[in-house]
């Protein structure tokens, strides 16, 4: 189950990096896509493995 969650979360790390918040992409749609249902959980992961939060990758701030 663990690799399964670190695959699903690097899919969605990329789909954060290549989104675009102008046409409506989300946070809450791009975890969901990759199978979080739970957006505090999906965001402890990602700042966990990332660092950051997601939000960040999706509006491209740097760091």
């Amino acid at each position: 189950m663990g690799y399964l969650c670190q695959v699903r979360l690097h899919h969605a790390h990329q789909d954060l990096l290549t989104a675009d918040p102008t046409r409506g992409d989300s946070v809450a749609a791009i975890a969901r896509r990759w199978g979080f249902t739970t957006p505090a959980r999906f965001t402890a992961r990602y700042r966990d493995t990332y660092g950051h939060p997601p939000h960040r990758d999706l509006a491209h701030e740097p760091l």
